[in-house]
């Protein structure tokens, strides 16, 4: 068999970017797709680079994920992630966890070290512990921008809905040299969102799904509309009837405009290697590599190409 040549594509929340973080935006998909293919290309495999992809923005303030992460109504972080393994279906996911890091990590453990694929709130604390995985303060986790808008959403005349559009989960899909595929899609939720409240992010088949036999995705938006029409797994649905990443994805994302109103973004490739990342938002920051070249944007029709090895130059450079 041909090996295959390893694609990463990494987004970073479909919504509404403002002006003053698009730059961190940009810089933040960018690194994130670079390190997870750098796992590809030192033989890592699909689970690994999504897993470190995503890691990397869940650390990143920047986005709705990990530290960043918005505020339930009682002000407290609850954080929902999922990953899967496209070669045999395994998947892990975790959902309203605090006080740690990296959720997506936590996901992956459940993938591998239990028979479940789900484990929520306080079970997955407990998890968490028998695990040795470090327990940080709640307020680790909090930005100043995110204590901000909790706030303002609690105004009597506020609309949290507004403020929604800029929703900022984080997610990745990959597919390594020996044609894998995988995804990991990690998310802060929605502001003031239920204490309880899970999105799509943690159910598999919304958040995000992989099967070596079609395709890998990852999806953002809004979450209650990607979990009535299933999203992820629609893409996939499509893509096994032939269309191609890009087709499928627009078709799906259109479906769920029109079927429920609902807006969101996705990230996808399929076993051959072809991407794409579409969204029915005004933005998705968005990056990819493939063949040692970086691809990435924000707007629509906005794609920027350069190669690795400039990218990582100017990485060390700080962007």
């Amino acid at each position: 068999l041909g090996r295959m040549k390893p694609v990463i594509v990494v987004h970073g929340g479909a919504g509404r970017i403002f002006k003053e973080r698009e730059e961190g935006c940009r810089a933040g998909v960018v690194r994130a797709a670079l390190r997870g293919y750098s796992v590809l290309k030192h033989g890592g495999s699909a689970v690994d680079a999504v897993e470190e992809a995503v890691r990397s923005m869940e650390d990143d303030p920047h986005f709705n994920a990990g530290c960043g992460s918005v505020l339930n109504e009682k002000g407290e972080v609850e954080m929902d992630a999922i990953i899967m393994d496209g070669k045999n279906l395994d998947s892990g996911a975790v959902s309203a966890v605090k006080c740690i890091a990296n959720p997506v990590k936590l996901a992956r453990l459940v993938m591998e070290k239990t028979k479940h694929m789900l484990l929520t709130d306080h079970g997955a604390h407990l998890f968490a512990k028998a695990m040795g995985i470090p327990e940080i303060p709640g307020e680790k986790l909090i930005t100043e921008r995110s204590r901000e808008r909790w706030k303002k959403n609690l105004e009597p005349d506020s609309n949290p809905e507004e403020f929604q559009k800029d929703l900022g989960t984080v997610g990745a899909v990959a597919v390594d040299s020996e044609g894998n595929v995988a995804c990991a899609t990690s998310t802060g939720g929605l502001s003031n969102k239920l204490i309880g409240r899970v999105g799509d992010t943690a159910c598999i088949g919304s958040g995000g799904y992989a099967d070596n036999r079609s395709g890998a995705t990852s999806t953002t938006g809004h979450g209650e509309s990607i979990m009535k029409v299933v999203l992820a797994r629609l893409i996939l649905y499509r893509m096994e009837q032939g269309m191609s990443p890009e087709v499928a994805a627009d078709t799906a994302l259109d479906y769920m405009k029109t079927r429920v109103g609902g807006l969101g973004g996705v990230i996808v490739v399929n076993k051959a290697g072809e991407w794409a990342a579409r969204f029915s938002t005004k933005q998705m920051s968005w990056a990819t590599v493939k063949d040692d070249n970086l691809h990435y944007g924000i707007y629509a029709g906005e794609k920027h190409i350069k190669s690795v090895d400039e990218a990582l130059a100017s990485e060390r450079e700080g962007f």
